[in-house]
């Protein structure tokens, strides 16, 4: 079923918290991948979004690439950089994503920032990512205090507005923001930004507990997992989904450096095989 075909009526579940009750009976830990949205190219990009979706990925975080990502690292900076060199905007991004209307089935998160959020209009953007076929948006510098009038305008649209936590986070205002979270809540692994680890901090743990006890909201465990060893660690600390961007940006970067000419399959091959590994990784 096709993310154009969420009901906006209240109550009714949206592609992305049937993925996560899915998964929960099956007891099985959600796989995100995140890439950026057209590094080297949006052609490059289309076949990769359907190469992770054949290597097992569950869910997909779809970075729009902006000029002052103060959430990401390097390794997703230079990303995103490329992606605007090579002339992608919010809209060729929505463009793209919905000319796979009917090939692509696994739910797409947008990450995007707030000024080209508000640049575009919240509530047409809203209407515009769902038309496109977007499950929801995540959108790391908007405050929870700024999310009153974003969410309602997502929900109505059948998208999920998705909320993020970090380890420094005061308790109180961790419990507001998983209760205001939507499709699940986004836990920030490290303090700082994006970019690969070579271990992950034991408080994650306890964060993840934490945060599960507040409430039904799944939660998912992001920045930092670059390893299929770590996210089967995430898995095995309860978390109900593990994200993985820098490391999978990096591999599929590789790829496409290789093949300059024609980019695309060398870049959705390689992503496939990555993504295939952490899936082997999360099942076992």
């Amino acid at each position: 079923m096709s993310a154009d075909a969420i009901s906006p009526v209240a109550g009714t579940a949206t592609l992305i918290k049937r993925c996560f009750a899915r998964l929960k009976q099956e007891g099985r830990c959600a796989l995100m991948p995140f890439l950026v949205a057209g590094d080297p190219d949006l052609a490059t990009t289309r076949a990769s979004l359907l190469a992770l979706q054949g290597a097992g990925a569950d869910l997909i975080e779809l970075g729009i690439p902006y000029s002052d990502p103060l959430a990401d690292g390097p390794v997703i900076q230079a990303s995103a950089g490329r992606a605007l060199t090579s002339g992608t905007t919010p809209g060729r991004v929505l463009e793209m994503l919905a000319s796979l209307k009917g090939e692509l089935h696994t739910p797409v998160v947008l990450f995007t920032y707030s000024n080209p959020l508000l640049s575009r209009g919240m509530e047409r953007f809203c209407q515009e990512a769902a038309a496109a076929g977007a499950a929801g948006l995540v959108v790391p510098d908007l405050p929870l205090e700024e999310t009153a009038k974003l969410s309602p305008l997502a929900a109505a649209q059948g998208l999920d507005l998705v909320l993020l936590v970090a380890p420094t986070t005061p308790a109180e205002r961790m419990v507001r923001i998983a209760a205001a979270s939507c499709g699940f809540t986004y836990l920030v692994s490290v303090t700082g930004v994006t970019g690969t680890r070579t271990s992950l901090e034991g408080r994650v743990e306890g964060l993840v507990q934490q945060l599960k006890a507040m409430g039904p909201t799944p939660v998912a465990v992001g920045f930092g997992i670059a390893t299929a060893d770590q996210a089967r660690q995430v898995r095995d600390w309860g978390a109900d989904g593990a994200i993985v961007g820098s490391a999978l940006v990096k591999v599929m970067a590789a790829a496409a450096a290789a093949s300059p000419q024609e980019p695309a399959p060398a870049t959705a091959t390689a992503a496939a095989a990555f993504c295939a590994e952490l899936r082997a990784a999360l099942d076992h």
